[in-house]
């Protein structure tokens, strides 16, 4: 057994785990350095977003850093003119904000020596990719694409109109000729739609702050959002909020706070600063449930009692509180033997499923499968709570088994890889009778054996080792008596793929994650790796249950 889970007593027995089994040093070294590691970060462990970067080059050209910023989108663009990780349509956003960022430094500092070329080649590539992408779609569920795209759209075409592009290299048939168009599936009023609504109400509310850049220029400074450091947590939002508000001290502190996330991630920006909350309560429930690692149990104990909040948890500062922190704070403190009530949950019971924050327009199945491991976990502690969360409990549990995908996998807006979605969705359904629900697992499990690539790993678009991590979950929480001589065969070759790519030099985690753009959380993604190697590494020792 490799979770923390409870007996009749009352005893963890993750602890006799701890002193009856013998534990794979290297897993349990390594989990211990990236605890240590993600406990002396102030920010997080994520790389610099292309998108951000941009929207903070364009709108805060006062901000230390700018010849980095520019170097890194010349050298960041894709051959076929793009930019941004992961398959085309997820390229438009990233594109339109490259290509913007680019026109604007072109127009602040124009030339005409080799930089102003290359620039401006640099900017026509990326017009001619755009008009490459997919007319309409389909388009991947990223944060407020709705308004961040036709409003970069109109801002790349005001640029465009300016007299001076008409001069400058490569751009003078941009400027004469076709023009980027909103794509299929957006609407080109939808910022101001967005910006009326803020208007009528009077100011703009809390769930747009993280992407605020995508309604600033819609909005008179007298509505502008209070920002206490970054705007929404966002560089871009706050670098375009900071571009219309007055000098005051407020200002000055946003200034401050962007100029000192910039310093951290090399004069680049990530999506969202700090995200310590988010990177902890992750990074605590992969390793907590692989029994990894004893030594940094009072670490993750400390997380656990600072990172819960009896309001409800938020991810990140200046973002609202939601289920999905939430849920994950109460499920780490359950898994370390600090259990904490679940109550901060209730506020987002819709009374079908659980709302990730409110005001969501879609709702997400990882953040409903984290809170039905929440409160599995908390139960395992207070029992006698089970007539008030077990009605909650098969309630949200027939909500995810009702949006399991008709091959057996679930999707979620919060991650591009259906194995995220599903892995959170079995472990979340594990331990529920039933014959609907074994069925699910069944469907699920017999999904992921027919996805594994020659070469040992899962992934949507190519094997990769964190998807690798989700599907060996999966195939591990089926139960002994259903376990057939493919399972062995597929995670022989899972813990084959894993091992050699542990050791491969320089080995680079792909940007699967939504936000506004795709993102890789590194240290997130690597506990999820050294929790599943471990667990193949002892599955002949231990068996994985929810």
């Amino acid at each position: 057994m490799n979770e923390h889970r409870h007996d009749e007593a009352g005893t963890s027995l993750a602890t006799a785990l701890v002193e009856h089994r013998p534990e794979d040093e290297a897993h349990v070294g390594e989990a211990t350095r990236l605890i240590a590691a993600v406990d002396a970060d102030p920010w997080g462990s994520v790389r610099p977003s292309l998108y951000e970067t941009a929207r903070v080059l364009s709108t805060a050209p006062w901000l230390p850093g700018g010849r980095t910023r520019v170097d890194h989108l010349l050298n960041t663009q894709a051959e076929d003119g793009s930019w941004g990780d992961g398959p085309a349509p997820y390229r438009l956003l990233p594109t339109l904000s490259a290509v913007e960022a680019v026109l604007a430094v072109l127009q602040r500092e124009p030339g005409t020596g080799g930089a102003t070329h290359r620039l401006a080649a640099a900017a026509a590539r990326g017009l001619a990719a755009l008009g490459g992408l997919p007319a309409a779609g389909p388009w991947p569920d990223t944060a407020a694409a709705e308004i961040l795209v036709p409003s970069l759209v109109a801002a790349v075409n005001e640029r465009l109109d300016r007299p001076g592009t008409a001069d400058l290299p490569h751009l003078g048939p941009w400027h004469r000729g076709p023009r980027p168009v909103v794509p299929g599936g957006y609407h080109a009023a939808a910022p101001e739609a967005v910006a009326r609504k803020c208007r009528a109400a009077g100011g703009v509310p809390l769930k747009l702050h993280h992407t605020f850049e995508g309604v600033a220029a819609h909005l008179p400074e007298t509505l502008l959002p209070a920002a206490d450091g970054l705007l929404g947590s966002s560089p871009a939002a706050t670098a375009a909020w900071a571009a219309a508000a007055p000098r005051s001290a407020q200002r000055q502190r946003a200034v401050d706070e962007l100029a000192a996330v910039a310093h951290r991630y090399g004069g680049l920006l990530p999506e969202a600063a700090p995200i310590t909350v988010f990177e902890r309560l992750w990074v605590a429930a992969a390793l907590s449930r692989a029994g990894l690692p004893p030594a940094a149990v009072p670490t993750l104990r400390k997380w656990a009692d600072t990172l819960y909040d009896p309001e409800g948890v938020r991810g990140t500062p200046g973002l609202m509180v939601d289920a999905d922190d939430t849920a994950m704070a109460v499920l780490v403190a359950a898994l370390v033997d600090r259990p904490r009530d679940p109550a901060p949950l209730a506020v987002f019971d819709n009374g079908r499923h659980y709302d990730c924050y409110i005001g969501e327009d879609t709702g997400s199945l990882s953040a409903n499968a984290h809170a039905l491991q929440a409160l599995h976990a908390y139960l395992r502690h207070h029992p006698e709570a089970a007539h008030t969360h077990r009605p909650v409990v098969q309630r949200v549990a027939d909500w995810l088994v009702e949006h399991q995908q008709p091959q057996g996998h679930w999707t979620d807006k919060w991650h591009a890889s259906p194995y995220y979605a599903t892995e959170r969705c079995v472990t979340a359904l594990s331990s529920l009778p039933g014959p609907r629900t074994r069925g699910a697992l069944r469907a699920a499990t017999a999904w992921v054996l027919a996805g594994q690539h020659q070469d040992g790993s899962w992934g949507i678009w190519g094997g990769t080792a964190e998807e690798t991590a989700y599907a060996v979950k999966i195939l591990l929480r089926t139960p002994g008596p259903e376990r057939q001589p493919a399972h062995t065969r597929a995670l022989d070759r899972a813990e084959a793929f894993l091992h050699t790519t542990a050791r491969t030099p320089g080995h680079r985690h792909p940007a699967l994650w939504h936000d506004k753009t795709l993102y890789a959380p590194e240290a997130m993604i690597q506990a999820e790796v050294v929790a599943a190697r471990h667990l193949l590494r002892t599955r002949t020792e231990t068996e994985y249950l929810p």
